[in-house]
């Protein structure tokens, strides 16, 4: 028997057959609670953005069983099957803010593997700093 065998694989018409086993579910959030509360950020239209947004197979907006949104008040859930980046909600976070020229006043931050939280840039260090170089002139 040579060295080189290669191992049985059970075949059925032609091809190989593999386990099928239960797709991973990815679970994200995105907070918004901050915007949302202050009135300069919708969550509804947050969500509908991501409906329209989301590429699945190369195609926006048919998400089919692939992807799922709900909302939750100031949150943005989205369960996604496993080919799923994280880093791809950043960047549609990041594009709606865009959009919307909220992107000067808002961040994106990861707060966990699976969350993210939007936030105000803290604008006030950088004054009070100033003002206190002046001071001392």
């Amino acid at each position: 028997m040579p060295a080189t065998a290669k191992p049985k694989v059970a075949k059925k018409a032609g091809k190989a057959v593999k386990g099928k086993g239960k797709k991973a579910t990815l679970k994200f959030t995105i907070d918004a609670s901050s915007p949302v509360e202050d009135g300069i950020m919708d969550a509804a239209s947050f969500e509908r953005f991501l409906h329209e947004k989301i590429k699945v197979n190369g195609k926006a907006g048919a998400l089919g069983d692939a992807v799922t949104i709900t909302r939750e008040k100031t949150k943005i859930h989205v369960a996604a099957e496993a080919p799923f980046s994280k880093r791809y909600l950043k960047y549609l976070t990041k594009k709606y803010l865009k959009k919307q020229k909220l992107r000067d006043w808002l961040r994106v931050i990861a707060t966990s593997k699976t969350n993210y939280v939007l936030k105000y840039f803290n604008i006030h260090d950088g004054d009070e700093e100033e003002e206190g170089e002046e001071e001392d002139a």
